[in-house]
């Protein structure tokens, strides 16, 4: 039976009722008869019908709630389990398995949670793959998507190496995040990304390409939001696009009011 609407659920539960209570009387009926049998003028005495009686209907009962009660909880298992699919469905980009922008949102506000809690500093990274579009007209967007991917498994390894949350932010931009690095460090970890990027050799038809990204970041403290550093490094970014690409340009809070 489908549940859809409120009747549905009334439907269910004088269904359940009614299964119960028919299933009570049959037992309850059957085993008193064939203890007692079905001499309905004997003498019995009350005592022992009354002790009897409550155990056949204890027994009975706790039979079928506890039936009941083991479908209810896998129906809410598999409802538990369904919800959480969906959430993380919800949550990850489709094509490169990456979380997507609203789930690198929270994740990365659960980081920066933490960092504030240990009072650490965060490092928000943005990348952008260089003419991504000329790589659509010039192959197609299945090459595009490739590429991507390609990409996206990049950033997979540095995240897994090194604890850093990271997603797809969108169109062919890339978020990243880490907790508890230096000005010094972050840097040489995006100089890794960008020159990982570049050594990766995609195959596209017959051809071998290599593309490069631009990318930008910040390091401030954890009070800062989540909102304010991704608007930092994406001015961090858009420098290193101005300037030639390929390249990894840092930025402060400064760089807002410039």
């Amino acid at each position: 039976m489908q549940i859809k609407t409120h009747k549905d659920v009334l439907r269910h539960t004088a269904r359940r009722l009614a299964v119960a209570a028919g299933l009570t009387i049959v037992m309850t009926t059957t085993s008193l008869l064939l203890l007692l049998g079905t001499d309905f003028s004997a003498t019995v005495s009350v005592g022992y019908v009354i002790a009897f009686s409550l155990c056949i209907a204890t027994g009975i009962s706790s039979m079928i709630s506890g039936a009941f009660s083991y479908r209810s909880g896998l129906l809410m298992r598999e409802l538990i389990l369904t919800r959480s699919e969906l959430s993380r469905i919800s949550q990850t980009d489709q094509l490169t398995g990456l979380s997507n922008r609203r789930g690198f949102d929270d994740a990365a506000c659960a980081a920066l949670a933490s960092a504030r809690a240990r009072n650490v500093p965060v490092a928000v990274f943005l990348c952008d793959i260089d003419h991504f579009k000329s790589i659509n007209d010039r192959f197609g967007h299945e090459a595009g998507d490739k590429v991507l991917v390609e990409v996206a498994d990049v950033l997979r390894q540095l995240a897994k190496v090194d604890d850093v949350v990271v997603g797809r932010h969108g169109g062919e931009e890339f978020a990243g995040l880490m907790v508890g690095v230096t000005r010094d460090q972050a840097e040489q970890h995006a100089e890794a990304l960008r020159t990982a990027c570049a050594a990766r050799a995609i195959s596209i038809g017959d051809d071998v390409e290599r593309v490069t990204i631009s990318l930008g970041f910040t390091v401030s403290c954890a009070d800062a939001e989540l909102s304010e550093l991704m608007r930092i490094a994406d001015r961090a970014l858009y420098t290193a696009k101005r300037r030639g690409r390929d390249r990894v340009v840092q930025a402060d809070e400064r760089s807002l009011a410039a």
